[in-house]
């Protein structure tokens, strides 16, 4: 088994491509986890994954920014 620096080269992906994605992920489970407080949650909960999501959006924005920089 390779390492994954192995398995980025394999798919064709660079720095800029993995941080693409991380920010996307990120934005798409901050996404989620602030529509579980707003929409599943009504009690005390809710603000606490409502929160944690806008800090996944928080991290997504640092991965957004250091495209092109690393």
């Amino acid at each position: 088994m390779g390492s994954i620096f192995e398995i980025y080269v394999i798919m064709g992906m660079n720095k800029n491509t993995v941080l693409a994605w991380a920010t996307f992920l990120m934005l798409l489970m901050g996404l989620i986890l602030i529509a579980m407080g707003a929409f599943k949650y009504d009690e005390v909960a809710g603000w606490g994954f409502a929160t944690v999501g806008i800090g996944f959006f928080a991290i997504a924005w640092v991965f957004n920014a250091l495209k092109g920089r690393v």
